[in-house]
């Protein structure tokens, strides 16, 4: 939701105080004063300089696969929405829609370390045999040490308005590119646009990656175990709804696809759906001459507590794909960071 320029103006003071805190934070760092804590293995981060809806969870998961096939051990560490307590078997509660998202993706191959005490979990983890951890949303954690700080930029959302929260949705200044060893700009379908590009060169030097976004399939809620042959969603009529971090970019994605939208809403990013929200999504994509109704993977999560009674509701499963010079770079980065670690 944008904000009023009245709004803005009250709370331009308070971006202007959390900016000198991040600052300061990230100088302690840089200067020693404050350390990192180093596990027994291959960290590699994955975050980003705004608010959510950036695509963390794919880059994520295709990094956490790529180790996998490289027969390496790997877990996965993330602080889960607001904080959820540590999972390390799969059978803990509460569980975020990001976290289930992964377990049922990965189906076992990959552990979870949930918790804000991202060290302590990955020390666990290393008493289990794991050496590889990916470090999700991991740029502004840097109290733990890591031998890749890869940072994603939404292309159609680069730099959340400019200004740092609570004003805009900046995390932290764009100086802190700096610190990043690589750049994914997201949503991405050939090239970097030459404007984002010219301003991430002020910052950075580091190597710039594009990752298009490419639908896997379409899944039948609550089981996702049928999916939807895309002869059949071509002709189907949808009308799609998210609670994502960017859910214009979800629905401009599904008709790039060549899904036949009636209509969408939108809700807050990791919204809870209740039994009214559901009936109400009901009538509206009734109204609208709907066949059925779409969202993302990440909402099935969330609609645990909602039934919907006319229509059947479908997920769409999205993945993101990275070039092979990314992946030639980020060997390279951590192959240099193992180096420099053995001298």
């Amino acid at each position: 939701m944008k904000k009023s320029s009245g709004w803005l103006r009250l709370l331009w003071p308070l971006s202007i105080l959390y900016s000198l805190v991040v600052r300061a934070k990230a100088w302690c760092y840089s200067g020693g004063i404050f350390r990192a804590r180093k596990l027994p293995g291959v960290v590699i981060s994955v975050g980003n300089l705004t608010l959510g809806g950036t695509g963390k969870t794919p880059v994520v998961l295709a990094i956490a696969e790529r180790l996998v096939q490289q027969e390496k051990k790997v877990a996965i560490l993330t602080r889960g929405y607001h904080g959820t307590a540590s999972d390390h078997g799969g059978r803990g509660e509460p569980q975020s829609d990001e976290v289930a998202l992964l377990r049922e993706r990965l189906g076992g191959k990959v552990q979870l370390g949930v918790g804000a005490d991202r060290y302590k979990n990955g020390m666990m983890l290393s008493r289990h045999g794991i050496d590889s951890f990916v470090l999700d949303d991991g740029f502004q954690h840097l109290k733990l040490a890591r031998d890749a700080n890869i940072v994603l930029v939404d292309s159609t959302d680069p730099f959340g308005g400019g200004r740092m929260l609570p004003a805009g949705r900046l995390r932290e200044p764009l100086s802190a590119l700096r610190r990043a060893d690589l750049i994914v700009i997201t949503r991405c379908v050939q090239a970097p646009s030459p404007a984002i590009e010219a301003i991430l060169r002020r910052h950075t030097t580091s190597p710039i990656f594009c990752a298009s976004t490419r639908l896997e399939t379409v899944l039948r809620i609550p089981r996702l175990d049928v999916p939807l042959r895309e002869q059949d969603w071509r002709k189907t009529r949808f009308f799609a709804f998210c609670g994502i971090g960017n859910s214009p970019a979800f629905f401009d994605d599904l008709r790039l696809w060549g899904f036949q939208l009636t209509g969408e809403r939108s809700f807050a990013d990791h919204h809870s759906y209740t039994q009214a929200e559901a009936a109400e999504l009901d009538r509206l994509a009734s109204q609208c001459g709907a066949d059925a109704l779409l969202c993302t993977e990440k909402d099935v999560w969330n609609l645990r507590n909602a039934r919907f009674q006319t229509l059947p509701v479908y997920c769409a499963r999205i993945s993101f794909d990275l070039p092979a010079t990314f992946w030639d770079g980020l060997a390279r980065t951590v192959e240099q960071s193992a180096a420099g670690k053995s001298r």
